[in-house]
């Protein structure tokens, strides 16, 4: 009897690059740091912001956790259907990650401040946020086998462990740096910022093999325009949280400014 293997799956292929491997190996483990950062940093706004706008933190904690853990999955299971370069794939997703990320706080404070309840966009953005955070570990796992192909366990372990550690990072520096300094809407904008130059780099730099001159203008300009427009939004940040103060105090019969206190907590 003859014995049959499955076939070995298709390997990516070998990316060219414009470092060495160990190089751009770094660069993107730095990369998997800096967005679970931002991530982290997203998630931690929605749930400041839902205890503020809405109350009761053990309800709206559980509500933006749960949503945004499903997504996750979504994201994943998602990712495995999307058309095109890795490469490419990875940087819509980080632009798209960082508009609807960076502008979390004005949405939710502009649905309050002309509905008085922010629920809806609330639960769109945990999921929304959920599903394109979700399907970044793919595409990144995809990348880094392109650079030196290697046991996938240690590829795991290493993007794991960059994930792991970017977290952290991002969950101390959103209450001890981000929200004292600039308040919810001004540190989810610089956020967002930060995730646009992070996917930049990875694929109009690194990666820039992978797509001819036409496509890496369009993805520039794209990167562009986003940075541009989370730069823009920072002129909402006064007016969305005075609205939300008095429509507050209003309904709390409190005097306004109490938005301060969550900014300096």
């Amino acid at each position: 009897m003859i014995e049959t293997y499955p076939p070995k799956a298709e390997r990516p292929p070998a990316a060219d690059l414009p470092v060495p491997a160990a190089a751009a190996r770094f660069l993107v483990l730095l990369a998997v740091f800096v967005c679970a950062a931002c991530g982290l940093i997203y998630e931690l706004e929605l749930i400041a912001l839902a205890d503020y706008l809405l109350g009761d933190t053990v309800t709206q904690t559980s509500v933006v956790l749960s949503l945004m853990v499903f997504a996750m999955g979504i994201g994943s299971l998602a990712a495995k259907r999307l058309k095109g370069p890795a490469s490419a794939c990875f940087g819509v997703i980080e632009i798209l990650l960082a508009l609807v990320g960076g502008t979390l706080a004005i949405s939710l404070y502009l649905c309050f401040a002309l509905f008085g309840e922010a629920r809806p966009v609330l639960i769109g953005l945990a999921l929304t946020i959920g599903v394109l955070i979700g399907a970044e570990m793919p595409l990144l796992m995809t990348l880094i086998q392109r650079i030196r192909q290697q046991d996938p366990g240690r590829a795991v372990a290493d993007l794991s462990a960059a994930d792991y550690v970017g977290a952290l990072l991002g969950g101390l520096a959103f209450p001890f740096l981000l929200l004292p300094m600039l308040g919810e809407v001004a540190a989810a904008l610089l956020t967002g910022v930060i995730n646009v130059l992070a996917g930049g780099i990875i694929v109009l730099w690194l990666f820039r093999g992978d797509h001819p001159p036409r496509v890496r203008r369009r993805l520039a300009l794209t990167n562009a325009a986003a940075v541009l427009t989370l730069l823009a939004s920072s002129l909402l940040v006064a007016p969305l949280e005075g609205a939300a103060d008095r429509m507050l105090a209003e309904q709390l019969e409190a005097p306004p400014g109490t938005h301060e206190g969550l900014r300096n907590e």
